[in-house]
């Protein structure tokens, strides 16, 4: 696809919310699969240590910054994106699309109780919304070609994924197409918080690229020293980057 930026030798789509919700219809009226990946400073520093989450990341149609962070360092490393593209906030905007539009959906995702009480709020807030099926995401990886076979006998059309990294990634690279689901969303950890299990942080947190703390203030133990080390490999990926594209004094002069 022309036109990607290049970040940390990963291509992301330069897209915004609104034209990035245009290719999701446009594939499913069209019949044409569509995966999206997206990516925040944990993911992108994991990418480096993963090859399989690198490789099913770069598989995806489109490869999205769905991390405020990234979209400041696309600035800094003069590889500039129009905004961030939160999933949860691609997610909740693609349900208002379908419902409209009459598209099936399908969640796979979290546990069985969480999944549970979103399938509930989403009922309330998107009434209309044709649900084709829904699964929990407690399965092996022995069970993954049946889970893939069941979503594609449901006939959705979406495909939403509440599945922790690399997880979801490997799923969509390895059964993506099996699914039959023209669009394939990653969603992370929405489905935790549509079900109310999780806050999200204020807009003015997520304004300020600190939605990671506000995360980890709700889960210390779980995530403090989690989101700590990936930021600041982030943040010095971004720092060695910037002096790698950065001309020295001396190739400046010799350009001259």
């Amino acid at each position: 696809m022309s036109g990607r930026q290049s970040l940390f030798g990963v291509e992301l789509d330069p897209l915004t919310m609104d034209e990035t919700v245009g290719r999701c219809l446009a594939a499913v009226r069209e019949g044409r699969q569509l995966e999206i990946g997206v990516v925040n400073a944990a993911k992108l520093v994991n990418m480096r240590r993963d090859k399989r989450l690198a490789e099913a990341v770069a598989g995806c149609d489109l490869v999205l910054a769905d991390g405020q962070a990234v979209v400041w360092a696309g600035r800094i490393l003069r590889a500039p994106l129009p905004e961030r593209v939160a999933g949860i906030d691609l997610f909740l905007r693609l349900l208002a699309e379908a419902e409209s539009a009459g598209m099936s959906v399908y969640f796979l995702g979290a546990r069985q109780e969480v999944l549970e009480r979103m399938l509930d709020q989403v009922a309330g807030r998107f009434p209309g919304l044709k649900v084709a099926g829904s699964r929990n995401g407690y399965f092996d990886d022995s069970e993954q070609q049946a889970v893939a076979d069941a979503i594609a006998r449901s006939g959705a059309q979406m495909l939403f994924l509440g599945m922790t990294s690399p997880k979801k990634e490997i799923f969509t690279a390895a059964y993506g197409e099996r699914t039959g689901a023209r669009l394939v969303h990653g969603v992370g950890g929405s489905f935790d918080i549509l079900a109310g299990v999780t806050r999200r942080a204020p807009v003015s947190w997520q304004r300020w690229g600190v939605e990671w703390l506000y995360r980890a203030l709700q889960e210390p133990r779980r995530l403090g020293r989690r989101y700590l080390t990936t930021n600041a490999a982030f943040v010095l990926m971004t720092a060695r980057e910037f002096v790698r594209l950065t001309p020295s004094p001396a190739s400046a002069n010799r350009s001259n």
